[in-house]
């Protein structure tokens, strides 16, 4: 994997190893995000978007794993 940046709005994350011939590279935080939209979601539209610069995909166990850490 090179240092290939996501191809979404503002993100500045490198190191994307997602890759659409249409869309361009898309990073792990933008890709969760887009799952949890839903397939009706336009895809364009969503790439051309810019990320909220305090906002950040945490997925479940990384939310739930920040409460009850183990020792």
């Amino acid at each position: 994997m090179g240092v290939m940046p996501c191809s979404r709005g503002n993100c500045e994350h490198i190191m994307c190893d997602r890759y659409s011939t249409r869309y361009g590279y898309i990073c792990s935080d933008c890709f969760k995000e887009l799952v949890k939209l839903g397939v009706d979601t336009d895809i364009e539209e969503f790439m051309g978007s810019d990320v909220p610069r305090d906002y950040r995909i945490v997925d479940d166990y990384e939310y739930f794993n920040r409460i009850f850490s183990t020792d």
